[in-house]
């Protein structure tokens, strides 16, 4: 059984690289085999934490900050409608990172550790985020046509992200994604954010150590993501809270020993907050 297991493994193995694991005094680099997601079966966000979808934007300019807000927003939350079934799904912006991006702030380069966004309290950070009622979070809830109290009152908040390549096929520090039912909660530790590129929600995250001996982190990439593909990510599900059902699905940029001198990467990222 072990081999075969092993030749299943080896078939879809995508390269060997090395990812920034946390660990006490910082960061340990740890190589692991990163299989070919394109290649595997039945990968879905909600057994694993994240999915390649197929979606062809009515963007034309990535670096169009009111193409985004007028187009891709609206595309992602019927997005998320469509996959979790909620009743509502709030974007209040978006992070691209690209060169420019990375030289305005270094929050904005790719994030070369493992992590997943957000902890146990990242649905009640939210609502006093959006209690606050800064115009920012104000014309969110417009957009989506939700009411502060209806956000307020809502019994269970998921955050899923969406993460879209509209750069080169071939990109340096693309993203690896970790298969969340192999991730245990005893591997995730949280560590404070008192801000993320100078902005004014600080907010908890969880950094991930390599697995124990005797067990493994199961890490996938999507080769040449073109900008008609997203992939989905959960990082927050109030309903898993408290449990030991992963709602954090662990992901770093990671070297690509396969693309030697790669361009760099341009991504554009947004989370859905939806509402149950």
């Amino acid at each position: 059984m072990e081999k075969a297991i092993d030749s299943a493994t080896k078939a879809l193995e995508y390269c060997r690289a090395e990812l920034n694991y946390a660990t006490a005094g910082g960061i340990a680099p740890t190589e692991v085999c990163i299989l070919d997601g394109r290649q595997a079966a039945n990968l879905t966000w909600q057994e694993n934490g994240f999915e390649l979808l197929q979606h062809e934007s009515k963007v034309t300019d990535w670096s169009d900050n009111e193409q985004l807000a007028d187009i891709y927003y609206g595309e992602m939350v019927t997005q998320a409608k469509r996959l979790t079934g909620c009743r509502a799904a709030i974007i209040s912006g978006h992070i691209a990172r690209n060169p420019d991006q990375a030289k305005a702030h270094s929050d904005y380069a790719p994030i070369q550790y493992v992590h997943s966004d957000f902890t146990d309290n990242y649905g009640e950070l939210t609502k006093q985020r959006y209690a606050a009622q800064r115009p920012f979070e104000v014309n969110a809830l417009a957009q989506a046509g939700v009411e502060l109290d209806e956000l307020l009152a809502a019994e269970d908040l998921m955050i899923l992200q969406f993460w879209r390549n509209v750069g080169p096929l071939a990109m340096d520090k693309p993203l690896a994604f970790c298969d969340a039912t192999t991730v245990p909660r005893e591997d995730i530790h949280a560590f404070h954010v008192p801000n993320y590129a100078d902005g004014d929600f600080p907010f908890d995250t969880y950094g991930v150590s390599a697995p124990l001996a005797g067990r493994e982190h199961r890490w996938y990439a999507f080769p040449e993501l073109s900008a008609n593909e997203v992939v989905a990510l959960r990082t927050f599900d109030s309903r898993r809270v408290g449990t030991d059902l992963p709602y954090w699905t662990p992901h770093t940029a990671f070297v690509d020993p396969n693309i030697p001198a790669a361009p760099p990467r341009f991504s554009v990222e947004v989370r859905a907050t939806c509402l149950f």
